[in-house]
């Protein structure tokens, strides 16, 4: 698989920066954008792992590093845009005791995540059709929020998020993703809605950032003083 990984084109590359600056300063916006947006992942979700190598140990070595920066093991995972669903299992196979939920916009797309779940009697992880931008679950529904290649939606990040929780915010090549949004501006981002940049890092051509609440983020580095 990793052998016929193409490079993401100039053309895609440049529109999904643009895309992700529109809904990032805009998130409105992205009721003009989200049926475009679908449209062009159901088109291309056949292949998908072949052409991007989703499920290789590079395409997956930056969200590997983001989970190492999490202190404690989280009950409830979200994946947001979980595409075929490799990033979601994943992080099944890190938190075995967790409940691991993956959506994303495209139908096509959740269709190939499904075919991909076996046997789990326990039904601890699972896939739906969803938008980032109106997720249906309550209000502080999860531990631990990830994104792999995908906009940044910063107000219902928050808004799902249970106390000492964490967000990770990963880009499989960097800033060459098509969906990036760099660091100065996720932090900013973020800030608005009371959570704060505890980690950064790179592996390979990837790169990660993990935030949480800004009380919490204090107690964390105090408490690293003492240790």
């Amino acid at each position: 698989m990793a052998g016929t990984v193409k490079p993401t084109d100039t053309k895609t590359r440049v529109v999904g920066h643009a895309l992700s600056r529109v809904i990032a300063r805009c998130p409105a916006a992205w009721s003009v954008l989200a049926r475009p947006v679908r449209r062009f992942f159901d088109e291309r979700a056949a292949g998908w792992d072949t052409r991007t190598g989703a499920g290789t140990a590079t395409y997956l070595a930056p969200l590997a590093a983001a989970t190492g920066k999490v202190e404690t093991d989280p009950e409830r995972v979200l994946d947001l845009g979980c595409g075929t669903g490799e990033g979601t299992l994943f992080l099944a196979r890190e938190y075995p005791r967790a409940s691991v939920r993956g959506v994303d916009v495209s139908e096509a797309m959740i269709e190939r995540a499904q075919a991909k779940v076996g046997l789990d009697p326990e039904a601890r992880f699972a896939f739906r059709v969803a938008d980032a931008a109106d997720l249906p679950y309550s209000d502080r529904s999860f531990d631990l929020i990830c994104q792999v290649n995908l906009p940044l939606f910063h107000e219902e990040i928050p808004r799902l998020l249970r106390s000492g929780g964490r967000f990770l915010l990963v880009s499989s090549h960097g800033a060459d993703t098509p969906f990036f949004t760099p660091v100065r501006t996720a932090t900013a981002l973020m800030e608005r809605h009371g959570m704060t940049l505890l980690d950064q890092g790179s592996v390979g051509d990837g790169s990660f950032m993990v935030f949480g609440r800004v009380g919490e983020a204090a107690e964390l580095r105090g408490s690293r003083s003492l240790g």
